[in-house]
């Protein structure tokens, strides 16, 4: 297990570039497996969640070639399908949520996959229902296997329905889409996820040859294709390490410029910091964030307490609330936040309330922030990251801190932000790794 150990009070400043967006790496990975032929992505983030999923399709003998930094090609024309069947291939799909995502293109490709138990982050219960369901629609016949405590799934030939999701589930609007783009005849997703990483991901088939309509919307049309050919994708860059960028410059009153933002795909998230009174100021695709002395939260017009919650897209993502709500420990005012998706997200702020942070955890979804407004800075302690987006809330809540603070597990941050205590480091962050 890594740690960080964290020098607080320090003000950061200069220019930062944000990764490539590592959901999106997730699904354009996965859809590689749809084609034989070659397909090259740019823009790849360096980090555990996308690396291990490089590897478990290197395991599959898939064929990769890393081009640059951050540039990959890779080439699916010698898959072994027998490899599924391995407990090695079970313990590599367990550690890795993003692996969910690999059975729609195998059901289409091969017409067979495994469902294991899948990891990620320990944030409450995640289901797959919507994944089975829209699938088993398509075709697919699931049959468990309680010895090995898993699902093998397999089809006798996909064809097109119509489906109503039951939830806009991103990776499961993903497997569905990546599953139906060669299936018989034409699919119809009502209540698909529309975020920009499905956008991307069906633009990208789109260039493969698939036949995806109403891209941006919650009713995509898929018109099934016979197969699909290579072509090249470009990442864009991932909207939540630029939320967290903004919450850690506002926290520690720093001056950052955060570069290539890729502002018109944001979505709401400068207007939620702008709420909890942040300055966020584009130009063009940066975003400038200056140092602020102090910030407060806004009020509804009838004077009622602001609350802050996560809706499927446009509505503001959940990955970023857990920084919000670091951020707002500090500001004037007091906000409610309300995390409706996950059940187990916001028990990390008892570590903040250690921290000297004036928190009311409601309830599992919703907890109470009563602003501090720079009169009393956060302690420094020990803590530990439970997952990706509490890890960087209590990264920036340390950067913020008086003292010297210890973050424990940070492997889990790893999965989600490329060298982070490097780069924050060369804004001048005192970020030491054990």
């Amino acid at each position: 297990m890594s740690s960080f150990v964290i020098e607080g009070g320090c003000r950061l400043s200069g220019e930062i570039h944000p990764q490539g967006a590592k959901n999106e790496a997730l699904e354009a990975i996965c859809a590689v497996l749809l084609t034989p032929e070659r397909v090259v992505i740019r823009r790849m983030p360096d980090i555990l969640d996308v690396n291990n999923l490089i590897q478990l399709l290197r395991d599959m003998q898939v064929r990769v070639e890393r081009l640059s930094e951050d540039a990959y090609a890779f080439q699916a024309d010698t898959v072994n399908p027998a490899y599924l069947e391995t407990d090695e291939f079970t313990r590599r799909f367990f550690s890795l949520r993003g692996s969910v995502m690999l059975i729609g293109p195998l059901l289409a490709r091969f017409g067979k996959a495994i469902l294991p138990q899948v990891g990620g982050d320990k944030i409450g219960r995640r289901r797959l229902d919507t994944h089975i369901t829209g699938l088993q629609k398509l075709g697919a016949r699931f049959t468990y296997d309680s010895r090995r405590q898993l699902y093998t799934i397999d089809t006798a030939g996909l064809s097109g329905a119509y489906m109503l999701l039951d939830e806009a589930s991103v990776t499961g609007t993903a497997n569905i889409l990546m599953a139906a783009v060669c299936a018989r005849g034409v699919t119809t997703i009502y209540n698909a996820a529309c975020e920009p990483y499905i956008q991307q991901l069906s633009a990208m088939l789109n260039r493969m040859g698939a036949r995806i309509s109403g891209i941006g919307s919650n009713l995509l049309t898929v018109e099934g294709v016979a197969a699909l050919h290579g072509t090249e994708h470009t990442i864009l860059p991932d909207m939540i390490e630029v939320g967290s960028f903004i919450g850690m410059a506002a926290m520690t009153g720093s001056d950052i410029t955060i570069k290539n933002t890729g502002y018109d795909r944001l979505g709401m998230i400068p207007d939620a910091f702008r709420r909890i009174g942040i300055r966020v100021e584009p130009h063009d695709d940066d975003i400038h964030v200056p140092a602020h002395d102090s910030y407060e939260i806004e009020t509804f017009m009838d004077g009622s307490i602001m609350t802050v919650a996560d809706a499927p897209w446009p509505g503001l993502t959940p990955d970023l609330l857990s920084v919000i709500l670091v951020v707002a420990t500090q500001a004037t005012g007091s906000v409610l936040i309300h995390q409706k998706m996950f059940e187990s997200r916001l028990f990390f702020v008892d570590k903040l309330i250690d921290m000297g942070a004036q928190i009311i955890l409601c309830d599992p979804h919703r907890a109470t922030v009563i602003g501090l407004a720079h009169r009393l800075k956060l302690r420094a302690t020990q803590m530990v990251s439970p997952d990706i987006r509490a890890g960087i809330a209590l990264l920036i809540a340390a950067l913020s801190a008086e003292g010297t603070s210890r973050i424990d597990n940070i492997e889990q941050i790893d999965r989600g932000y490329q060298q982070i205590d490097r780069r924050l480091n060369r804004l001048g962050a005192h970020i030491s790794r054990l």
